[in-house]
């Protein structure tokens, strides 16, 4: 019996993603000592800020014509969505 690899690296891809996607506890961590600026798309009009130490949580990323990385975050208690932020801003542990 022969098995096939396709399925098992497409499950693979499929739980990586996820993992990516919705990364748990993380920590707003901008290095410029400003607030961080909150847009309602990536690199969109700016919606609000947010303090350093914020606790969120990554719910979506994605990549903008600048190669630029940016997060969908959201209240880490709440789950409330607030906005797209720079990904590079962002540390999960």
């Amino acid at each position: 019996m022969r098995l096939s690899i396709v399925p098992l690296l497409a499950a693979i891809l499929l739980a990586t993603t996820s993992i990516a996607s919705a990364q748990g506890r993380c920590r707003v961590m901008d290095p410029t000592g400003t607030p961080l600026n909150v847009r309602a798309t990536p690199n969109g009009q700016i919606i609000g800020s947010l303090p350093n130490g914020l606790l969120v949580s990554i719910r979506d990323v994605a990549t903008d014509n600048r190669g630029r990385s940016w997060a969908l975050i959201a209240q880490f208690e709440s789950g409330r969505r607030i906005g797209w932020v720079f990904r590079e801003f962002i540390a999960c542990f």
